[in-house]
């Protein structure tokens, strides 16, 4: 757990670190009023969770400005019904035990789900109406329905139709098998069983039947159907506890209650009341609402709650009242995946498909404009020419035939030639990339170097639109907690009463296996082990009557009693032993009930009146007369104990910055400044700090706090104010006790993993809730921080000292820069008050110039939207992108925002999971996803959408320059079936493979020279350069293939079907052949796409040719039969593929690419390691 404890500069043990402060040191007891940042633990929503329920918080605030990065004080719409009346427009009524009556004058959705998008009757025009949002789908069904016009018709009406019908028909099975898929899976939820309150008596009901005012009953381990409001349960003080895991992914146990007046009500009778509660909204963590029973009204809160999906645990039973049902209860209503993404490739892509249209229209204007010309100068000829014949005269009557004017034959001309030269755009692209980007997908899951043994968790692919992306990352922004370190918190020492314990461990205490408890003849032992501090232990067994011995029980007092933890019993092999396995909202806590039981003080027991410790082997019971929980506010939480000798004690624990604003310093002053000073110790090695208080209460000012808290919650209006200004009262006046550091350890493998990031030229930037030293320290440790860099602190709480620390900053960084020094020593560290300021301010500009200087950006003390606001920083400023790597749920904004959003399935649940593109369970598993796959996936991506452009232009351009050679008429000697099955089948099965399979480098070489990630940053393998040189090729390979052919047969009487055949086995032969020049890595799968489609396509011609009703019929054996043709199909070959090949080799051999350079070393691997030399890479450009 950590602390808002801050100091200028913190101290590092390396001689050579260059540290700037640019905050004065006046400052630094100022910069404890942080707004809203964070206090035991980086991440908002797991900690203290208990207490957000309670009193509904948000990170966002709205206005009529929007969204500020820069803000972390917390609104939402949701939270403004917490502190005003709900007014009856905004409410609903629920009638209990009156289903009739609540559904009387509106009607409430039933408790049906359905996650599915289509049914049998929308299908098809709504698949359809999402299919047809790509442009490129409605410009072929635009040529589709062209073609069906007889004045333009140039291919069969079936045959134009195809190519778009078998995209559509693909894409349709597959999205109707996934919502197959969803409708089954609703089929199985709403026919599940729930018992419902009917006639006095509970009967068994379809979950789809429940309705709003019914009472249920669920038992332990059950799901809860629907949004119920807890009437009962089988804990005498109406406690329950629930798992949440398949609400927000979080396994720890929560509390919730029901009031203590429908507690002991006779449910089976006759009971009867109105709820009046807040209309259905997406806020899981907020409830607003009264319960009027027996003309007495009571106040409702999220604590009275139990949400759709939850699981009830370690309770018999419990029964409530239904208020939301089916698509109305939360869960349903944040049933929304993450925001969509599309690829930068992809984009750039769009741009390039825009160009080629252009150039379609050029080569149709070109055709219409000549056919113009054409038909002028034989405008006195058209009448009588055999293959144009303008007259008709096979009637009576000698009129026009087909022939509509020279203008409009202009314009049926141009239309004619885009149908004709259609596949310039190439629709194939769209579905290509959707089975290559699956086909990589299922490669990355199955990629046992991104296996974690530990939890048996594999990579996810949760969006298959961004797997390119992953090859041309520059920054990367990491949460701190549970990304960079375990989330696995071990508590390490504790400053008691002003003495420091950080000495000599032991991991027994005493007795072999560690304390143990023992209750009704049961061995009770921790399910964690804890090393005990000698010391604390010798004091503790004394049991002397001193000061130090009573500072010491209540400190381990307090961290047995001060949380929300419930011991759970575990069974073992042992029957007379069991482990006591302790559930709580953060790890923070457990670490903290843990360290309390090896020390002796074991929390036992849990109800929501009473808790139970075995302390040093004496029961001892302990009334929990009330608890203020966590608040962002606040920053602490409290509770209080009626103790066994009838005292009242008030306990609390907190960040630092805000338990030594209420710790009466005037008493144990040494105590006080020799404990701010071990929690400066503590956070310089990287651990987590919190602070203990506690103070006795009389009973005038127990009585007197009651009264407020009772009044504060059964206020109708401004409950969570009145419970926080309850609290502040409480907590004041308090003695220090001591404080604790708690170690979250780092993960395997994280400084290599910066290191090898750093050396592929990536920014990785930390971006933490934790306080400055903490981060610094775990910058340290993670090799991120290095002992010669120059560290530049801002830490500042106004816009004009902000702006200060930015110029001189500046001015350290270009002083740098201008003495020669390189800018990757200079190290940006930062805190959120200061970012308050900054972010959404003219302030950006000179962040975002400091920042782009610095190797390393660490930021502290950062809010969850802040996270997204610094990730925005970048994306506005420059085109690089961005990946964004957390756990929590404080992450989603910045996984959300960046370019790439990976979520860590770690302690935290799976709320940054669910929000994400990717998920695994290691940082250092980002390696070889970007280094490996992202470098793979985006060198394959990159040249398939080349190629694509490269296989259909050179189809089109023969069919060019085949009208330029037919009077402009559009006849094309090529038989419509090939010019349909070109791209589906003669050559789209070679590109998706190779797209999937082909490796440019192998895994080793990848890892091995981190800087090879750099050809993807640089855009090495798809940029404008490419794209036109791509473009050139065609145009020449193009040339090559039709006028060879024209030549060889220029003096014959050969058939337009029977050169159209030529053509179509060169064009085929050509393009299959230049794809397997630029395979690098062959498999037999490979070389079965590749030499099959060629194979293919001469099948495929050999049955269109020996069908009589096909024209061409026997044309490719009269063809085969001649010699010129192989002639024909050798040279085109050669000469199209020598100019890509010698200039490929000239480039290899003058200016290579690492990529190219790589490569080679693969080759004579052996005889470089032999001779120990080493490869020399290209310099990153910074």
């Amino acid at each position: 757990m950590i602390s808002d404890h801050s100091s200028a500069t913190a101290e590092m043990s390396s001689d050579d670190t260059n540290s700037v402060d640019l905050q004065p040191r006046k400052q630094q007891d100022e910069r404890a009023r942080s707004h809203g940042s964070y206090s035991h633990r980086s991440n908002s929503s797991n900690t203290w969770r208990a207490n957000s329920i309670k009193e509904v918080g948000g990170v966002i605030e709205l206005g009529s400005k929007g969204v500020r990065y820069g803000s972390q004080k917390g609104g939402s719409s949701s939270m403004s019904m917490s502190i005003k009346e709900i007014r009856d427009e905004d409410s609903r009524l629920v009638y209990v035990n009156d289903p009739v009556k609540s559904n009387e004058s509106l009607e409430f959705a039933g408790n049906s789900v359905r996650t599915s998008k289509y049914s049998v009757l929308t299908f098809l025009p709504r698949n359809l109406f999402e299919q047809f949002h790509r442009v490129a789908y409605v410009y072929f069904l635009i040529i589709a329905i062209l073609n069906q016009l007889p004045q333009l018709a140039v291919f069969g009406r079936f045959a134009s139709i195809l190519p778009l019908s078998m995209v559509l028909l693909v894409t349709a099975v597959k999205d109707g098998y996934e919502d197959w898929r969803r409708h089954r899976s609703d089929r199985i939820e709403n026919n599940r069983l729930a018992s419902v309150l009917v006639n006095h008596t509970f009967e068994l009901k379809k979950w789809k039947d429940i309705q709003v005012g019914e009472i249920i009953r669920f038992a332990a381990n059950e799901t809860i159907p629907c949004d119920v409001v807890l009437l009962s349960t089988s804990d005498p003080t109406g406690v329950a506890y629930i798992q949440t895991i398949n609400l927000d992914g979080e396994s720890n146990l929560k509390t919730r209650y029901a009031k203590q007046e429908t507690l002991r009500m006779h449910i089976t009778e006759k009971i009867s009341g109105v709820i009046k509660c807040e209309k259905p909204n997406r806020n899981i963590y907020g409830f607003l609402g009264t319960m009027e029973i027996d003309q007495k009204p009571l106040s409702l809160g999220p604590s009275n709650i139990v949400l759709r999906g939850c699981v009830l645990k370690n309770t018999s039973w419990a029964v409530g009242v239904v208020v939301y049902t089916g698509m109305e209860t939360k869960v349903m209503l944040n049933n929304s995946g993450a925001q969509s993404k599309r690829s930068h490739l992809e984009a750039r892509m769009n741009r390039e498909i825009i160009l080629l249209s252009f150039f379609l229209v050029a080569l149709c204007s070109i055709v219409s404009i000549c056919a113009g010309v054409w038909l002028r100068r034989h405008r006195d000829e058209l009448d009588i020419m055999p293959f144009y014949r303008r007259k008709d005269y096979s009637g009576d009557d000698v009129d026009n035939y087909n022939y509509y004017g020279w203008g409009l034959e202009i314009f049926f001309t141009f239309l004619m030639s885009v149908i004709v030269f259609q596949i310039m755009i190439p629709i194939a692209l769209y579905i290509s990339m959707e089975l290559v980007r699956l086909g990589q997908a299922y490669f990355m899951i199955r990629d046992d170097h991104m296996y974690d043994e530990s939890t048996d968790s594999r990579f996810q692919c949760r969006a298959l639109n961004v797997n390119e992306d992953l090859g041309q990352i520059k920054y990367v922004f990491s949460d701190k907690t549970g990304t960079l370190t375990e989330n696995k918190m071990e508590f390490q020492y504790a400053s008691i009463f002003g003495i420091d314990y950080n000495g000599e461990k032991t991991e027994f205490y005493g007795e072999q296996g560690g304390y143990y408890a023992q209750v009704d003849g049961l061995i009770l032992r921790p399910k964690m082990k804890v090393n005990v501090d000698r010391e604390l232990v010798r004091l503790l067994r004394t049991g002397n009557d001193t000061k130090i011995s009573k500072e010491i029980y209540d400190f381990f007092l307090a961290l047995a009693s001060c949380n929300t933890i419930v011991p759970i019993l575990v069974d073992t092999s042992n029957p007379s032993e069991k482990l006591i396995d302790y559930q709580g909202e953060s790890p923070d806590e457990q670490a903290l009930v843990y360290a309390a039981a090896a020390h002796g003080f074991m929390l036992t027991e849990r109800t929501s009146g009473h808790i139970v410790i075995d302390i040093l082997g004496n029961r001892q019971r302990f009334n929990v007369l009330g608890m203020h929980e966590f608040d962002s506010e606040r920053k602490r939480m409290s509770v209080i104990l009626g103790c066994p000798d009838s005292t009242v004690k008030v306990f609390v624990k907190g960040a630092d910055t805000t338990m030594f604003k209420v710790i009466d310093k005037s008493i144990n002053t040494d105590v006080v400044t020799a404990t701010e000073s071990h929690l400066h110790s503590y956070s310089s090695v990287g651990l987590r700090t919190l602070v203990m208080g506690m103070k006795d209460l009389s009973s005038h000012e127990f009585e007197q706090w009651r009264s407020s808290y009772e009044a504060a919650t059964n206020a109708l209006m401004g409950r969570a104010r009145l419970l926080r200004k309850v609290a502040i009262n409480l907590e004041t006046n308090l003695s220090i006790l001591g404080a604790s550091g708690i170690e979250d350890k780092l993960q395997q493998g994280v400084p290599e993993a910066i290191e090898s990031l750093r050396m592929a030229n990536i920014k990785v930037w930390v971006l933490t809730g934790d306080k400055q030293e903490t981060a610094i320290s775990i910058g340290y440790s993670s090799k991120l921080l290095t002992s010669k860099m120059t560290q530049i602190i801002i830490n500042n709480n106004s816009t004009e000292s902000c702006r200060r620390s930015l110029e001189d900053a500046l001015v350290i960084s270009r002083k740098a820069l201008t003495s020669g020094e390189n800018a990757r020593l200079l190290a940006l560290i930062i805190d959120g008050t200061s970012l308050v300021y900054i972010l959404d301010s003219e302030l950006e500009k000179q962040l975002f110039e400091l920042s782009s200087k610095c190797a390393v950006v660490l930021c502290c003390r950062v809010a969850p939207l802040q996270k997204a606001g610094i990730v925005m920083l970048i994306k506005k400023r420059t085109d690089d992108l961005t990946l964004a790597i957390g756990d929590g749920a404080n992450d989603v904004s910045m996984i959300q925002k960046a370019d790439v959003g990976i979520g860590i399935s770690g302690q935290e649940g799976r709320q940054a999971v669910m929000a994400s593109d990717f998920a695994m369970a290691q940082f250092r598993f980002l390696v070889p996803l970007l280094l490996v796959h992202g470098h793979w996936n985006y060198q394959r991506m990159g040249y398939m959408i080349l190629y694509n452009f490269y296989r259909n232009a050179v189809f089109v351009l023969v069919l060019f320059w085949y009208v330029l050679y037919t009077a402009f008429t559009l006849s094309t000697a090529i038989n419509e079936w090939s010019s349909v099955l070109y791209s589906v089948i003669y050559t789209s099965v070679p590109t998706i493979v190779v797209g999937i399979l082909d490796k440019d480098l192998s895994r080793t070489s990848l890892l091995k020279y981190p800087q090879l990630y750099g050809s993807g940053q640089k855009q090495e393998s798809y940029n404008s350069p490419l794209f036109w040189l791509t473009i050139a090729d065609t145009l020449w390979q193009s040339v090559v293939a039709f006028f060879v052919p024209l030549l060889a047969y220029r003096k014959s009487d050969i058939d337009g079907p029977s050169i159209g055949d030529l053509w179509t086995l060169a064009v085929v032969f050509l393009v299959n052949l230049h794809l397997a020049m630029d395979v690098t890595t062959w498999t037999w799968i490979i070389h079965a796409s590749i030499w099959g489609s060629i194979v293919a396509t001469i099948i495929c011609v050999i049955i269109i040719d020996v069908i009589p009703v096909l024209p061409g019929y026997w044309a490719i054996f009269h063809l085969a039969g001649d010699g010129r043709f192989w002639f024909c199909l050798i040279l085109i070959i050669v000469a199209s593929l020598i100019p890509r090949f010698v200039l490929k080799t000239v480039v290899q051999h003058f200016r290579p690419s690492d990529i190219q350079i790589a490569g080679e070393a693969e080759k004579f691997e052996d005889l470089i390691e032999s001779r120990d030399a080493e490869i020399e890479m290209n310099q990153p450009q910074r």
